[in-house]
């Protein structure tokens, strides 16, 4: 057994690309050696700004020897049959061996391969990955052929065991592998002889680089949090920063600076996104005002005056920075105080999409949408309309063009500024959420009927003109927007006819539906029934048992559709909804194969005065017991109550399978039977068509 160190040193490497870099060379170097039929106990991969390395342990010294068998022609086949397969196997008549086949007799080829020394393939393996390696974006640089993310320096490509270190030949476009790495670009840039994973480490840190990227982010959030602990602040969390500021450094410093007085006026996000787009900082709360009062900022050495020179330049260019957004600001404020409309009118000049006019031809229809939606929801009718008509607005300011990501939030301060009412300014921020399954889903009235026309209209319009997604494609976001709607209309208890409101909102966008085709309404239906399945499965709910409440009317309905779904759903994992559900089926299928095979539905005439048996006749009396209850139950939409009455129906069903025959020889009394399973079959279905539940 041997270990497998391989390093590939570089210029540095996005940071973005790291992660994904590092898993990309254990996925091609792991199993081209596993192909070779080189096994291995366990394999780790590692990360910095200028180096990908992979550790195997455990690694066969060679691959074992194998046998190939080909079969080919039958013995007496043309000359030329047998002379092709020799050439394919590249052996003589003297190697093949002859053997019986249910066919007659067949030579066979045989071919003994030796196996190799580990060496040999890592070489293969390593070469084919790295001139193989799927960068997102690559590079090729001088007169070689190899295209690398940055420029590829050194490949250190080592196998060790209890007897030493041996290089593995490589030479990439006259990059020859060896045993050398080298430390911090800056703190230690000498070159470092390795000789093994654990030296590899421990000598990398010493020359001031560490490792694991893992390591690294632990590093900078403790030193931070620490330093800011100190002082009496604390460190906003920001888990994708930290990880992009992890893949920058080999060797962190953490420096906490001030940010200017001038500038501690500015919306707390403003100062959070700036600092963290521009310069990669972290911010840093005084808990007792709630305002960002210093930042974080991460060195990549250490410096003699303990980086007042790196903090000295970040401050000034973070003053720079924090200028523009403060003018930005303040510019924005006195539009949204004076004239907050005019950012409305001049998105008429903004396209939203070719086929769907302008962002100002789609507040129009999001506001006629929401004014409609409003009594639905409970909220006042023209706050409403006024809130969809000013929830884009920011798209015309200043601070959103400089940070998209802040759009819906300063729409909010503006509104706020502007002196809108609170439910106004409120839903400027709320109508773009929710934004994924684990985001907050507003629940004031405003916002909650302005966020469903926002993404009811975005939905309607790709509809209309025929942009659905396809397969993993979905560039307009569409699935999420339907989450969107599904999560509101739940979590708000909403209920929504979505048809009514579909075809109301697909007539806007009249001139975008291809002529003479009928609006798309029970496609889109279909599609949010599908968002709902996949939506309802991560909360334990069977595709069955939806596919089931599905079938009912009125299934446009979702939060009616869930309370249904979730009354069945609990239901049938009763012993009496099981037993039921098989009792309904048993039912179905002798009513279904009589009525195929007589011509004739069964579909009414049962009558007690028929009835011969004591399990026939107490059958009669349940279901007479049951529709009185199950009905009433059904129109006032209590499920679980009418699952409950249902329930009653289980211990009759069973005793008369049990005890009476259907198919006699008396024809009234078998039409009299047949008409009652199907009084079964009517009551069930009356909850759910049952014969979708599996099982």
């Amino acid at each position: 057994m041997a270990d497998l160190l391989i390093e590939l040193f570089s210029e540095e490497i996005p940071a973005r690309m790291q992660t994904r870099a590092a898993a990309d060379l254990k996925k091609l170097v792991t199993d081209g050696l596993v192909d070779a039929g080189l096994t291995y106990a366990s394999a780790g991969a590692f990360s910095t700004p200028r180096r990908l390395a992979l550790s195997v342990e455990g690694l066969l010294a060679e691959s074992p020897d194998t046998i190939e068998e080909r079969k080919g022609p039958k013995v007496g086949a043309p000359e030329k049959a047998i002379e092709g397969f020799l050439r394919g196997a590249g052996l003589t008549m003297d190697d093949l061996q002859i053997r019986d086949d249910k066919k007659g007799r067949v030579y066979f080829a045989v071919t003994k391969k030796a196996g190799r020394p580990a060496a040999e393939i890592v070489a293969e393996t390593l070469e084919a990955a790295i001139r193989n390696f799927p960068w997102p974006k690559s590079m090729r640089w001088g007169t070689g052929s190899l295209k690398w993310v940055r420029p590829l320096h050194s490949i250190l490509c080592i196998l060790s065991d209890e007897t030493g270190t041996t290089v593995v030949s490589l030479d990439v476009d006259g990059i020859k592998a060896s045993d050398v790495t080298f430390g911090h670009r800056f703190m230690a840039p000498k070159s470092l002889k390795i000789a093994h994973f654990d030296d590899y480490q421990r000598k990398l840190k010493s020359a001031y680089v560490v490792l694991s990227s893992e390591e690294r982010a632990d590093q900078i959030w403790n030193d931070a949090t620490n330093a800011a602990f100190a002082q009496g602040f604390e460190i906003v969390e920001d888990k994708g920063l930290l990880a992009e500021v992890a893949g920058l450094v080999e060797w962190p410093v953490v420096l906490m600076g001030d940010i200017a007085g001038d500038f501690l006026g500015l919306p707390v996000e403003v100062l959070q996104t700036s600092m963290k787009e521009h310069q990669k900082f972290f911010s840093v709360r005084n808990p007792k005002t709630n305002r960002i009062e210093k930042f974080v900022t991460v060195a990549n050495r250490e410096t003699t005056d303990n980086g007042k020179t790196i903090l000295a330049g970040n401050q000034k260019v973070l003053f720079a920075r924090l200028s523009d957004a403060k003018f930005f600001w303040e510019n924005d404020l006195r539009i949204a105080k004076s004239d907050m409309a005019s950012w409305t009118k001049s998105l008429a000049n903004v396209t939203f999409h070719n086929k769907l006019g302008t962002q100002a031809d789609r507040i129009d229809r999001i506001e006629a949408l929401a004014r409609d939606l409003a009594s639905v929801v409970g909220a006042d009718v023209e706050m409403t309309a006024l809130a969809a008509q000013v929830a884009k607005a920011d798209l015309s300011s200043e601070m959103v063009y400089e940070f998209p990501e802040l759009q819906g939030l300063m729409g909010r301060y503006y509104a706020e500024e502007a002196g809108h009412p609170q439910p106004v300014a409120d839903a400027c921020e709320a109508h773009y959420s929710p934004l994924g399954p684990s985001d907050n889903v507003p629940s004031e009235p405003v916002s909650v009927a302005v966020a469903l026309a926002d993404k009811l209209d975005t939905l309607t319009g790709f509809w209309a003109v025929d942009e659905k997604p396809t397969g993993s494609k979905d560039p307009f976001a569409l699935r999420r927007a339907a989450l969107g709607v599904i999560r509101l209309v739940l979590e708000n208890n909403v209920r929504l006819p979505l048809e009514r409101f579909v075809d109301a909102q697909l007539a806007r966008h009249e001139n975008a539906l291809n002529s003479g085709e009928a609006a798309p309404t029970e496609s889109l239906l279909a599609f949010f029934h599908d968002r709902l399945k996949t939506y309802l499965k991560d909360q334990g709910i069977r595709f069955d048992v939806i596919d089931a409440c599905l079938a009912m009317p009125a299934n446009d309905d979702l939060t009616l559709l869930v309370k249904r779904a979730d009354a069945l759903a609990a239901f049938l994992k009763t012993d009496d909804g099981e037993n039921l559900l098989q009792g309904f089926k048993r039912a179905n299928n002798i009513l279904s194969q009589a009525e195929e095979k007589d011509g004739v539905e069964y579909s009414y005439g049962a009558d007690v005065k028929y009835a011969q048996a004591d399990e026939e006749k107490a059958l009669f009396a349940a279901l007479d017991t049951g529709e009185a209850a199950i009905s009433p139950a059904i129109e006032a939409e209590d499920f679980a109550g009418a699952m409950s009455a249902m329930a009653g129906l289980r211990a009759p069903i069973d005793a008369f399978f049990d005890s009476v025959q259907i198919n006699t020889d008396s024809q009234i009394t078998r039409r009299n039977r047949l008409n009652l399973l199907n009084r079964i079959r009517t009551l069930c279905l009356t909850v759910a068509d049952l014969g979708k539940i599996e099982g």
